[in-house]
């Protein structure tokens, strides 16, 4: 046994530690019986093998050196005979340890200072992972804290047990910040670093804005009302989406407050940002035109394979909607998650004329029919060539003016020009060397093959190899902006469910995967039954794409799809504090 200070001021000195770094005690004792083992070594050898015990509740140090028993000893410092290490235990055997007490020692002043270095560091480390997993867990909170200083724009905060930062575009424009400033600000990372656990906060994440509306409002504190989407632009403007779960609470009322007490309170904090408090909805439809506000929406066409919307709004109030730089357009698409594009009326019906001016010049070249009943086909609804082709032939000869013999016509013609289409299309994918392996595929058309020679996809192994973006296109949001980026297959209306079916199909017909790996796996019990029933022919793949009609008050919504309208109520669009 040996004892190099005190043994009750040892164990003071390690209660003194742990309450001023708020670590464990254990974790200072280890540390010290860490650097006694250093020290130790620098005497006896750096290559012994030297065990050190401090008693928690006496303070004795042991020192013990770890010998490993051998038949003969090449190295006393780490190896002991066999026959002297049967002396201290009798039943050992060669292979096995065996300890030997050592004798006390004093600290000579290098090894003491090796043993405070070593003390300091394991403390400083051990206090660094507190910190970690103390602020790891709060990842998400709002915190208080103290400008300590100001480096280049970012600012450096002192938390009271640790030292976080705001860089400088996670501070709100115009924002400045002088030593010994309070501030609040929201956690959103926590990384583990070398020189310690390194804090990230922000007063610009869309987060931050919810927090504080969950800590005004008690509504949202207690679950009453949902806070679903925020956007921000942050020190300009914002917009949040709320729903209640009790209907006789209202959402946005509750979140203004009396007077607007609370959303006053947030405004204040963010530096005078203005803020739209939306009602959520399910429907997409009804949620984009709330987004919008305060601009008045006429009418909104959904593309709900891509996620895309074509808003329709009176001429007066084209620039209100998109806003400032395009502001009130880019949040709502932020808020929605939707890629939202904004024309007038008059651009509508622009479009429409167009439309219907170039189906009516397609029917007159396919089918060689007169201006009128070109007109006429277009007019109700018939957009392409195919449609005319292979719809029941009733459908036809229910337009007014067309009989029975008419439609049959109709339809001849139309099979007869997709037939020379084909032919031709045929001849091209040839030449543009498309392989034959690609029409086993069901659902590619000659026009698609065609298309996919053009951006050099010409074998099956070709197409095997595609993602369902390559096909499809795909869209990507750069500085709050939506970008769009065409697949090969952009001409042709070919859903993201139908073209990754393309794709594993040609998968199977190269070999890649077994044909096996796509069926079902077989459920039993409680989950067989919840299936039954099920089949490829329940599913039904199809582009949707519904046409909203909105009337004049905003709060009324009118939704066509195929020609049939029907009223839908929306409740009051939003509110806007200044």
């Amino acid at each position: 046994m040996v004892v190099s200070a005190n043994r009750l001021e040892l164990l003071q000195i390690a209660d003194a530690v742990a309450r001023e770094k708020s670590i464990d005690r254990s974790i200072v004792i280890d540390a010290m019986a860490e650097a006694i083992q250093k020290a130790a070594k620098s005497r006896y050898g750096q290559e012994t093998n030297i065990l050190v015990e401090i008693d928690t509740k006496t303070g004795e140090i042991h020192l013990q050196r770890i010998l490993e028993v051998v038949e003969h000893a090449e190295d006393y410092s780490t190896q002991i005979p066999l026959d002297l290490a049967r002396d201290k235990d009798p039943e050992v055997e060669i292979g096995g340890q065996v300890s030997e007490t050592l004798p006390p020692m004093d600290f000579g002043r290098i090894a003491a200072q090796s043993a405070k270095q070593v003390i300091v560091q394991k403390v400083r480390e051990a206090e660094r992972d507190q910190q970690f997993g103390e602020f790891k867990d709060r990842i998400g909170e709002i915190i208080n804290g103290t400008v300590k200083r100001v480096e280049y724009g970012n600012v450096i905060v002192d938390l009271g047990k640790g030292e976080a930062i705001i860089r400088r575009d996670e501070t709100i424009p115009r924002e400045n910040f002088r030593y010994g400033d309070r501030v609040r600000a929201y956690i959103y990372d926590v990384r583990r670093e070398q020189r310690g656990p390194q804090i990230f906060l922000s007063r610009t994440h869309p987060q931050f804005m919810a927090k504080l509306f969950t800590m005004e409002v008690p509504e949202i504190y207690d679950g009453v009302i949902e806070i679903r989407c925020v956007a921000r632009d942050a020190g300009s403007r914002a917009k949040i989406a709320v729903i209640s779960n009790d209907s006789s609470v209202d959402p946005v009322g509750a979140c203004v407050g009396m007077r607007g007490s609370r959303v006053q309170a947030v405004v204040g904090e963010l530096q005078g940002e203005k803020i739209d408090i939306i009602p959520w909805s399910p429907e997409p439809a009804s949620f984009i035109v709330n987004a919008l506000q305060p601009a008045e929406v006429s009418k909104v066409v959904l593309d709900e394979e891509a996620e895309r919307i074509d808003v329709v709004v009176p001429d007066d109030q084209l620039s209100l909607a998109i806003g400032r730089r395009g502001q009130n357009v880019r949040l709502a698409s932020q808020l929605t998650g939707w890629d939202i594009d904004i024309m007038t009326e008059h651009d509508e019906s622009e479009r429409r004329q167009k439309e219907f001016a170039d189906n009516t010049a397609k029917f007159i070249e396919a089918l060689n029919v007169d201006e009128m009943v070109a007109q006429l086909l277009a007019s109700e609804g018939f957009g392409s060539v195919e449609e005319v082709a292979y719809v029941e032939a009733v459908e036809i000869s229910s337009i007014e003016g067309f009989d029975d013999d008419t439609a049959d016509e109709l339809q001849a013609r139309a099979k007869e020009f997709l037939d020379k289409q084909a032919k031709e299309l045929d001849d091209e994918r040839k030449k543009l060397g498309v392989s034959d392996d690609l029409l086993q595929i069901d659902g590619l058309t000659s026009a698609m093959l065609v298309a996919l020679g053009k951006e050099d996809i010409k074998s099956l192994e070709d197409f095997a190899g595609c993602a369902v973006d390559d096909l499809c296109g795909w869209t990507e949001r750069k500085d709050g902006e939506v970008q769009r980026f065409d697949g090969a297959l952009k001409d042709f209306k070919v859903s993201r469910v139908d073209a990754e079916h393309m794709v594993m199909f040609a998968r199977v017909k190269a070999g890649w995967i077994d044909e096996a790996d796509l069926l079902p796996k077989v459920v039993e019990g409680e989950e067989a039954e919840a299936v039954v029933g099920e089949t490829e022919a329940d599913v039904v793949f199809a582009e949707v794409t519904e046409e909203v009609a909105v009337a004049e008050a905003p709060a009324e919504i009118e939704t066509a799809v195929e020609a049939e309208v029907e009223a839908e109520t929306i409740p009051d669009a939003g509110t806007e504090q200044n």
